[in-house]
């Protein structure tokens, strides 16, 4: 059953529908004259869009015979009429009325119970006036763009149950005078722009079933008086500016279902009272400040199924009775302050599609018994201090699509279930002790989208089953004991955005096939044994924005095509054996922020074309051969903040850039040639200075450069 707002809204809806049409018979054309009239003048007042949805709003009735007829609005769109021919119906909600309140007839309409002006263009204020509605029950002007404050004489309308202004753009506070409203059983006045403390005087609303005043800005304590309500079902007083503790009087509100108090700024500890709300559903204390132990009260509320607790400062252990919530669907205690063991209780809660406990402090192995929970859809216990190996009987369901333990001390296998787990989406496992053959650990998932083994234990050689796996966008496996060479079926993977290989023991050429990968972000091959040529078609991918191919022992010149990653952000090719010149194509990477091209054995000069690169912000040509002139290459790229260029063969005066004006005499050094005022640098010759700055100079420093 839909339990939202917006369904509970439309059911009430409808079941004052079904009343008034009870009392709506057809009528004549020729009563209410009064009524018409007045209704006609707020007709005039509209815009020129409702028009045509109050088309049959005319003074000529439809079915009019003779001179004498009088105009009746009870054949009107949207009027309902009662047996005395008084309206006491308006329904227009989504008719694509434009326009505002002011003209509305409220001293006309004496017999109106029933009014919904919601989904429309209404704007401006609500008038005082609504006060003369006096056998009003049905109040909904929801989602229009209505303004200003709630007025007070909305407090006449003695006999209203059932009031909606949701979603408008209301300010001021919610009036004191509410509370003199007995007969209300629903109040929504969410989404709004509300500030100021809740009313007090809500207390004196002991029929109401649903109070909604989410998404406002609503400041202040809870008033205590609220655990008067004692007929309240819904309570959504979330996403507002509330401070101060939760009042423990709220655990008075026995027929409670869900109590929804998220993204506030409530202190404090979680009332023990609570749990004595054991209708509960839904209970949502997230994305607070509250602290101390989660109450073991909280065990007796066996019909949970939502348990929101994430985003705080709890602390202490998690309560073995929260094994007792056998109805719970979703559990979530992630990013507090919570420590101890995982209950093994937990397992008990057969019916759990969710479980995070990510963000804590938790210690000790996980407990066997989460492998028994077929449900389990989600699991996140990343981020805390767990050890020993996972559970056997992972994903005995089949169900289970993000399974998240990374940042830990686990060790062992993984478990054989998960090979098999053709449901997974989501795999993170980074920074762990893990071990085993990953070739032979993991298996083929169609679903899988992302993936992250780093920093573990695994050895043996990549799979080519991940080729097979067509949805995979993220696969990364740093830091391990990976050997042999890569697969060249990965380029069967075309979805691919992030490949992480770094830091392992690969052999062999990057596979020409990681060219199919028209979808890859970023490629990070580096610290590995990687030899021969790079692939012109890898370097060529116009999508790519990362690639480092660093520490490895890639040997030849670096490929002209590379000029085709027009989105290059970082380029790393350091430390290999690349030779012969730079490219000039290097110079169409207009986005690049970051190149290192250091521990190479490149010749020749600095192409002229790197003058192009205003983005560039670090760069480091150290250990190479590089020769010639630099100062009219890098003169007007004022973007760049870190230089490396020792240990090369340049020459001539350094430019009057901060990157190089504020480079340690470590960036020069090995370079015979170079002259400047800075640090380890000898000055330039003046005439050395003013030939390289002359319109000459810069004509023949670009022949030398050519």
């Amino acid at each position: 059953m839909d339990s939202s707002p917006e369904f509970k809204r439309v059911m009430s809806l409808v079941a004052a529908l079904t009343l008034f049409t009870t009392f709506t018979i057809p009528l004549p054309a020729h009563a209410s004259p009064i009524e018409a009239q007045a209704l006609l003048k707020w007709k005039s007042n509209l815009g020129n869009h409702s028009d045509s949805s109050l088309s049959s709003w005319t003074p000529s009735p439809h079915n009019a015979t003779g001179s004498n007829s009088t105009v009746s609005p009870c054949t009107w769109y949207g009027i309902s009429c009662n047996q005395a021919e008084s309206v006491i119906g308006i329904n227009l909600t989504s008719a694509y009325v434009e326009g505002t309140l002011d003209e509305f007839p409220f001293s006309s309409l004496s017999h109106l119970m029933y009014m919904d002006l919601s989904i429309n263009s209404l704007s401006g204020h609500i008038p005082p006036q609504i006060g003369l509605l006096s056998n009003l029950t049905y109040l909904d002007l929801s989602i229009n763009r209505f303004m200003g404050k709630i007025p007070l004489e909305i407090s006449h309308l003695t006999r209203l149950t059932v009031l909606h202004l949701v979603s408008n753009e209301l300010n001021g506070s919610i009036p004191q005078e509410i509370g003199q409203l007995y007969l209300l059983t629903e109040v929504a006045l969410y989404s709004n722009q509300l500030n100021g403390p809740i009313p007090s005087s809500l207390g004196n609303l002991s029929k109401l079933a649903t109070l909604y005043v989410y998404n406002n800005s609503l400041s202040g304590y809870i008033p205590p008086e609220m655990g008067s309500m004692t007929n309240l079902e819904v309570l959504h007083m979330d996403t507002n500016l509330l401070t101060g503790p939760i009042p423990s009087t709220l655990g008075n509100l026995t027929k409670l279902i869900e109590l929804h108090l998220f993204a506030n700024e409530l202190t404090g500890s979680i009332p023990l009272e609570l749990g004595k709300s054991n209708l509960l559903s839904e209970l949502c204390l997230n994305d607070n400040n509250l602290i101390g132990s989660i109450p073991p009260t909280l065990g007796n509320l066996t019909e949970l199924a939502l348990l929101y607790l994430y985003g705080n400062q709890l602390s202490g252990q998690i309560p073995d009775e929260i094994g007792n919530l056998h109805a719970m669907l979703d559990l979530e205690l992630s990013t507090n302050q919570l420590t101890g063991p995982i209950p093994s209780s937990l397992g008990n809660l057969t019916n759990l599609g969710s479980l995070f406990l990510r963000q804590n402090h938790l210690s000790g192995s996980i407990p066997k018994s989460l492998g028994e929970l077929v449900n389990l859809v989600v699991l996140q216990l990343d981020t805390n201090q767990l050890n020993g190996s996972l559970p056997k009987n992972l994903c005995r369901g089949g169900l289970l699509q993000n399974l998240t333990v990374s940042h830990n001390n686990l060790t062992g296998s993984i478990p054989k279930s998960l090979r098999n787990c053709t449901s997974l989406v989501r795999v993170r496992l980074e920074e762990n002790q893990l071990t085993g053959n990953i070739s032979k650990t993991f298996g083929v998932y169609p679903k899988l989208d992302f993936i992250d083994m780093s920093f573990n234990k695994f050895f043996g050689e990549i799979s080519t089953n991940w080729g097979s796996c067509t949805r995979l966008t993220h696969l990364r496996i740093a830091g391990n004991n990976i050997t042999g060479s890569l697969p060249p079926e990965i380029g069967n993977a075309t979805r691919f955005g992030e490949i992480d290989l770094s830091f392992n023991g690969l052999l062999g050429e990057v596979p020409k096939e990681f060219g199919k990968l028209t979808s890859l972000v970023n490629l990070n091959l580096s610290r590995n044994r990687l030899s021969g040529q790079i692939s012109p078609k890898i370097v060529s991918l116009p999508g790519l924005q990362k690639l480092d191919l660093s520490k490895n022992r890639l040997s030849m010149s670096i490929p002209q095509a590379i000029g085709f990653s027009s989105n290059l952000v970082f380029l790393n090719l350091s430390n290999n054996q690349l030779s012969q010149d730079i490219p000039r194509q290097l110079g169409m990477l207009i986005h690049l922020s970051e190149l290192d091209l250091s521990h190479n054995l490149l010749s020749g000069g600095i192409p002229v074309e790197f003058n192009k690169l205003q983005s560039l912000v670090k760069l480091d040509l150290s250990h190479n051969n590089l020769s010639g002139l630099i100062y009219e290459t890098f003169k007007d790229m004022r973007g760049l903040m870190e230089v490396d260029i020792s240990y090369n063969k340049f020459e001539g005066p350094i430019p009057n850039t901060t990157a190089f004006q504020n480079a340690t005499k470590e960036a020069f050094q090995g370079n015979s040639g170079l002259c400047g005022n800075v640090e380890g640098l000898e000055p330039c010759d003046q005439a050395v200075v003013d030939r390289e700055s002359s319109p000459v100079g810069e004509r023949s420093s670009i022949q030398e450069w050519n």
